[in-house]
């Protein structure tokens, strides 16, 4: 074979192979239901529309975000903690800006989200039910911050909040829950928080559980949960360890700070442990409640220099 020869055949196999290889690599996004794959998240969003669907996200490092407007869409990394969201704004609000009926996000991380109000979050729900599932949100303004449906529901589940949280202008939290119905915590992380509370919600009622809560290396956080205007449900078998550098060191627990929106006779509080930093030495309260209902501590075990409840 001519040396011509030669290179216009390495040429034509050269031209075969690339869009051979292009077309067997999957696109970030495929609907599971249809098996179709997308490019973008906001396409595979759109074709669910007010249908139900899921989204499968391939692993890989993605500067993407979508808008859920209806339906009932459930986002699913294909292999859990492969899958990241990287900084990826809409609306500049959030990765993913979520007011359909129902959405539900597994395995994902979400990671990097800033916005000029300093309220980027991985998730921003304005209205509908959502539930959380083995994901993680890291180094951002804001984890999960919500509008107000006082018919909806929040479940959170095994899922990690690191390095979230700012307090500028004014403050963001690693979750921050509006006037929700309800809201479940449960089998989750909270650590390093840089500003703000670790969960802030003003849902009527709560059921924070078996979950952890470790502020030894915060950054100028205040409270570990904040119950602004009250709630009725139940704070439990959780772990609670407070750092040295927090703005705001006077509580672990607030109840009804900024007013008594609900009634917090029924929030039960028992079997948490309580406790100090190694190397941090000051009195603060385990429970601190502006409001003037009896609520029934029960049992907690409580470290050096941490007082059961101050009525305020």
């Amino acid at each position: 074979m001519t040396l011509l020869r030669i290179v216009l055949f390495a040429t034509l196999l050269a031209s075969i192979a690339v869009p051979l290889s292009a077309q067997n690599r999957p696109l970030p996004y495929r609907i599971a239901e249809t098996g179709k794959e997308y490019r973008s998240l906001a396409d595979a969003v759109s074709r669910i529309g007010n249908g139900s669907g899921t989204i499968e996200v391939q692993p890989g490092t993605w500067r993407d975000c979508a808008v859920q407007e209806s339906g009932n869409i459930t986002f699913r990394a294909v292999t859990p903690g492969t899958a990241i969201f990287d900084g990826g704004v809409c609306e500049d609000k959030a990765t993913l800006v979520l007011r359909g009926k129902t959405a539900r996000v597994e395995g994902l991380i979400f990671q990097n989200i800033a916005v000029p109000d300093e309220n980027g979050a991985g998730i921003r729900l304005e209205r509908g039910d959502l539930t959380v599932v083995n994901s993680l949100f890291r180094d951002s303004q804001q984890g999960i911050l919500t509008g107000a449906n006082t018919s909806g529901r929040i479940v959170i589940d095994r899922s990690s909040f690191s390095g979230l949280g700012l307090c500028a202008s004014d403050c963001a939290h690693s979750i921050y829950i509006g006037d929700y119905g309800a809201l479940t915590v449960t089998r989750s992380r909270f650590e390093r928080g840089q500003g703000g509370h670790y969960v802030k919600s003003r849902a009527a009622q709560v059921s924070i559980t078996d979950s952890s809560f470790d502020d030894s290396n915060g950054n100028g956080s205040n409270y570990m949960i904040d119950l602004p205007g009250g709630a009725s449900g139940e704070i439990t078998r959780n772990i609670f360890v407070q750092g040295e550098n927090k703005e705001n060191w006077s509580a672990f627990i607030a109840v009804a700070a900024e007013g008594r929106s609900y009634s917090s006779a029924g929030l039960q509080i028992f079997d948490n442990s309580a406790t100090l930093a190694p190397g941090v030495s000051r009195n603060t309260w385990f429970v601190a409640n502006w409001s003037r209902d009896a609520i029934p501590l029960g049992e907690n075990r409580l470290g050096k220099g941490v007082g059961r409840y101050d009525q305020r």
